[in-house]
């Protein structure tokens, strides 16, 4: 079992998961972070520290955002790797709370090493 990113990272992609995780299993998209399934080692690091509570346990992951556990898995081997922590984007607090994001996902990788 693994971590999964959801929707409420969406415009936000604060990085602090990304700082505390041990194996860096984390990717980054445009305006997203997923998590690699098969890197993951199920520590829960990532999900206390998460300011949009974005993280969840595969089990744990609400029925609204199962599809996150798919784009998870795709998107982590399209995306390229995170290991350090960024600042988050320039509209994150504004969308911090924000519901309904999924259509502003973009597919689009993150900035490469």
């Amino acid at each position: 079992m693994a971590y999964v990113v959801a929707e409420p990272c969406i415009k936000c992609k604060y990085t602090d998961c990304v700082e505390v995780c041990p194996v860096n299993c984390f990717y980054e998209g445009a305006n997203f972070l997923v998590i690699h399934p098969d890197e993951c080692i199920d520590c829960g690091a990532c999900e206390p520290v998460c300011p949009t509570k974005a993280i969840f346990p595969e089990s744990e992951l609400p029925a609204q955002w199962k599809e996150y556990q798919a784009l998870n898995t795709d998107l982590s081997g399209k995306w390229p790797n995170i290991a350090e922590k960024k600042a988050p984007l320039p509209e994150a607090e504004e969308y911090k709370d924000k519901t309904g994001k999924r259509a502003e996902l973009s597919t689009a990788p993150g900035a490469k090493k």
